[in-house]
């Protein structure tokens, strides 16, 4: 099997990777556990993986590529630059979309990940101290190379992917994009900004960092975990927001699906082009999350999805 070159080959279903390095109960990291499910994905038929150079500092990079060794040709590959680590335990990061960075960049995400080739290679996010034009000159130089074969932008306005897009084309956009985060959405949003344009639209964190599964019900993480200092996973917000987690619990019952196979198809529900990219390191939850794509959500259910209650706090 040869990668595929879109990532419309690759279905509506693929998987993050962060969490297996970086940002979630990091206490409770296993590697070997990690590299079993990034290879029971694949026998599942997910192709989409998504990582960062950031996400431990590389390590995520490292065992994806270690992971999938022998197994590159079924992968679609994509990680992202331009955010880089100024101390990995207090999670302080710094912008850099200078040419020289996503060159130097490029070559370490190429090695940690074992491959010659990129499938899709995001701007994490923007500098404010460089030009767009600038940072997405040097990544369309990389494609002309052969480095990397399409290009991405993470948490971007329209505005900004129509510039872009005007000097390379844009293949995905990635932003967050669940039940209860949608500032995505609407007439001037870049959903619409993606499908008007040819680019798939990647939701990260579909799941709602895990509250939209049902399975967290206080706010008792480990202080290490990124949602112990996150406004809508206090005490008191964990509380309010259980009313959306109460609001979805019918329409999965009648479709005798998971709360979190009902999130994810309603993420997928918001266009042909949306790909979700739930995260996870455990077995069970990966092949919940996988056979999502087959659930498809009547007019009554998104109508009522589309009705539950906004989320008290914010998503940083």
């Amino acid at each position: 099997m040869t990668t595929p070159r879109t990532l419309a080959a690759t279905g509506p279903i693929g998987l993050g990777c962060q969490g297996m390095s970086w940002i979630y109960d990091e206490a409770g990291r296993d590697d070997a556990r990690s590299a079993e499910v990034l290879r029971e994905a694949l026998d599942l038929g997910v192709r989409h993986f998504d990582t960062s150079d950031i996400y431990g500092d590389g390590h995520n990079e490292e065992l994806l590529g270690k992971a999938l060794a022998g197994r590159r040709d079924d992968a679609f590959l994509a990680t992202k630059a331009g955010l880089v680590v100024d101390d990995l335990a207090a999670r302080a990061l710094h912008r850099d979309g200078s040419p020289a960075h996503l060159r130097r960049a490029v070559e370490a995400s190429l090695r940690r990940l074992g491959t010659d080739r990129i499938d899709l290679y995001y701007l994490h996010r923007t500098d404010p101290a460089v030009p767009l034009a600038e940072s997405w000159g040097a990544l369309a130089d990389l494609v002309a190379e052969g480095k990397v074969r399409a290009l991405g932008l993470s948490e971007v306005t329209a505005a900004e992917a129509a510039a872009a897009h005007r000097q390379h084309p844009v293949a995905a956009v990635q932003s967050e994009l669940s039940l209860w985060t949608r500032e995505p959405l609407g007439p001037d949003g870049v959903l619409d900004w993606c499908a008007a344009n040819g680019a798939a639209f990647v939701a990260f964190a579909p799941l709602g960092r895990g509250f939209l599964t049902g399975s967290i019900t206080a706010a008792d993480f480990t202080d290490e975990d990124f949602r112990a200092h996150n406004g809508r996973f206090t005490a008191e917000a964990v509380e309010a927001n259980l009313r959306i987690v109460r609001a979805v619990e019918p329409v999965a019952a009648r479709h005798g699906a998971t709360l979190a196979q009902t999130a994810v198809a309603w993420t997928l529900a918001q266009g042909p082009h949306v790909i979700a990219i739930p995260g996870t390191r455990n077995s069970r939850h990966l092949r919940d999350n996988a056979a999502a794509g087959t659930l498809r959500l009547t007019d009554a259910d998104l109508r009522q999805l589309d009705a539950v209650p906004a989320p008290v706090g914010n998503r940083y």
